[in-house]
């Protein structure tokens, strides 16, 4: 069987669309060794490791090895081999051929022991592959246990106890389920076990860079303690992953797995942050380095910066709702069967079907409900708001060791990974129960969070003409202190610093845009084309704007006078500023509200009482 035909190509193609390296190609020392030690995972061998596999079940015939390492036959590549591969490989006995494919059907059953199963009660039992939970296995990874994953709502909903760890294993979890379902819908995309990996990686430390109390750390508490910084969450994530990497020694545990570490950490990261040379993305041009554009689909899988559909969202809408006893109306298993890649201006997207949209638009519409009745939640704003209050009082005083023995406070921790990874909830506590005479004010605010002496909520308005900007924020709470109202007497002066003005800006993830304005959908008769479907297309009944600022004013005091004081300016305020009435401004503040024409109301409530209460028992046609 030598000559001719041992020079004829595989039938099949090589599965990794990679053009140096096959998938899963240990290093070349390895390669090397007559007889290396076979991992239990066949799907990390590389050639020299199939041919000893070959040799242990009896096929050692020189020509036979010879084949393999000149066709590149990796361990990924094995369980596709079929009779015909095996002939064209000079396996010419028929009854070999089945032995072989017998022996080779055995390594997958072995391959399932060397997964961990883990219980989990929003997707039940997962598996993680041995490289994922050596990534888990790090104090890096494992400081997720102590940061909530809701914040402060735990102190608003009291099932909202589940912290970043398990949501980021959702995370990684759910971006193995897509990627897979899209690997065996569409072989052609030549998903390798590297992009698997390195996408499931992706999903798992997309959160490491959180601080304590979550989006409170990066959003209220770095902006107020460090203001020059323009630091996320997401940056904190690509470097807490370079640190697990190079603290843990992983870039060897990764190469003995198949990846390239120089290049798929560089890939790990760009799908956490988006490109990491150049912020503004130019669509003439193609920015990752970690994959060729031809792969482009695999960053909208993890954080989806093109229209926010991604495996995060789907992980903590399940599981917040859960926690929090709020009903999930997104059902993210459906999306997934229904999800392709399909060719759009020369680039391949992730698209679903045409008959989906109404669901994304509900998708969406959950978003931005949870956002109101439990993210922005108006206790647990300000509660976060107190915190953010502690934290920076304490700033000072507190030191966190970092690498080489340097010391950090809470706002600097960012600058050093290692004394990052100390930074969690438990610096809540440590304030708490602390007995420095120099902590006492930060002290002070914490004991009123747990004893529920909160600041007082007054009311929430919102801009009718043009939003407020960001770099007016800092002179809200003076403009509120400033509104006395006119020909009335107040009891109480009031000032600034007493109040909290809490700006919120809900959308559905893009601003004022449409999210469905960047998604794609085929239809049943051609899968392969993607169109565009608009918002008229789809119902009436569809928001026309989707974006909205809400503005929340708390007051600080207890009294009843100050507080009383506090409703009047705050209802003027808003009168002055022409934002919404109150939804209790009659209440609270009935001599100012009537000065607004535009605020009269003409409901029952407000008709004359000969006029209430009658019955129209033949209605007008």
């Amino acid at each position: 069987m030598q000559g001719a035909d041992s020079q004829k190509p595989l039938k099949r193609p090589r599965l990794d669309g990679s053009p140096r390296t096959p998938p899963n190609t240990p290093p070349a020392a390895a390669e090397a060794a007559p007889s290396p030690n076979l991992h239990p995972n066949h799907r990390t061998w590389g050639p020299e490791q199939v041919c000893a596999f070959l040799g242990r079940c009896g096929f050692s015939e020189s020509g036979l090895l010879g084949r393999c390492r000149e066709k590149k036959i990796t361990g990924s590549i094995l369980p596709f081999l079929d009779e015909s591969l095996l002939e064209d490989l000079g396996i010419s006995s028929h009854e070999k051929r089945m032995k072989l494919l017998n022996y080779i059907k055995r390594l997958d059953q072995t391959h399932v022991y060397t997964m961990k199963v883990i219980n989990d009660p929003i997707h039940g039992h997962i598996e993680f592959h041995p490289l994922l939970i050596r990534i888990i296995d790090t104090p890096q990874f494992q400081r997720l246990r102590y940061i909530k994953q809701l914040g402060s709502g735990y102190y608003v909903f009291p099932g909202a106890s589940h912290n970043r760890f398990e949501h980021s294993l959702g995370v990684g979890y759910l971006a193995g389920c897509l990627l897979r379902e899209l690997s065996e819908k569409q072989p052609e995309l030549q998903i390798s076990e590297r992009d698997m990996l390195c996408v499931q990686i992706a999903g798992l430390c997309h959160d490491l860079g959180h601080g304590p109390f979550s989006h409170m750390f990066d959003g209220r508490f770095i902006p107020l303690a460090r203001p020059e910084v323009k630091w996320t969450h997401e940056q904190g994530s690509v470097m807490m992953f370079e640190h697990l990497v190079n603290s843990n020694g992983l870039r060897d545990v990764m190469e003995h797995y198949g990846l390239i570490p120089d290049e798929d950490i560089w890939f790990i990261k760009e799908q956490i942050t988006g490109p990491l040379e150049s912020p503004i993305k130019d669509t003439s041009k193609w920015l990752y380095k970690g994959r060729p554009k031809e792969k482009n689909f695999l960053y909208e899988i993890v954080a989806n910066k093109r229209n926010g559909i991604d495996v995060d969202k789907w992980d903590y809408f399940a599981r917040d709702c859960h926690h929090l006893g709020i009903q999930n109306n997104f059902d993210y298993k459906r999306f997934i069967k229904f999800a392709r890649v399909c060719e759009v201006d020369n680039t391949k997207h992730i698209c679903t079907r045409e008959k989906e949209v109404g669901n994304l638009y509900d998708m969406f519409h959950t978003r931005n409900s949870l956002h109101r009745r439990a993210y922005q939640h108006k206790v647990g704003n300000i509660i976060d708001t107190m915190i953010t209050d502690a934290f920076f009082k304490a700033d000072p005083y507190i030191e966190i060791t970092g690498s080489g023995g340097k010391k950090y406070h809470i706002s600097t921790a960012i600058d050093d990974m290692e004394a990052f990874t100390k930074l969690t909830d438990n610096i809540f506590l440590e304030i708490l129960y602390s007995t420095n005479p120099k902590l006492d004010a930060a002290r002070e605010i914490l004991k009123k969070i747990e004893c529920r002496n909160l600041y007082k909520y007054l009311g929430e308005t919102q801009p009718i003409a043009q939003k407020i900007k960001k770099e007016t924020y800092d002179r809200l709470p003076q403009g509120v202190a400033d509104a006395k109202p006119r020909d009335l007497e107040l009891e109480a002066e009031l000032k600034a610093e007493d109040f909290v003005v809490d700006v919120i800006n809900m959308d559905y993830g893009m601003g004022d845009k449409n999210p469905i304005d960047y998604v794609r959908f085929y239809g049943k008769t051609d899968v392969s084309k993607a169109v565009m479907i608009t918002k008229n297309q789809v119902s009436q009944f569809l928001p026309e704007k989707f974006a909205e600022q809400l503005i929340r004013v708390y007051y600080k005091k207890m009294d009843e006078k100050s507080l009383s004081a506090a409703r009047q300016h705050f209802v003027q305020w808003c009168l002055i500023n022409n934002f919404t009435k109150p939804q209790d401004g009659d209440i609270v503040a009935p001599l100012i509200t009537p000065r607004k024409s535009e605020w009269s109301n003409t409901d029952s409530a407000q008709r004359p009482a000969h006029t209430k209460g009658r019955v129209q028992l033949f209605p007008d046609n």
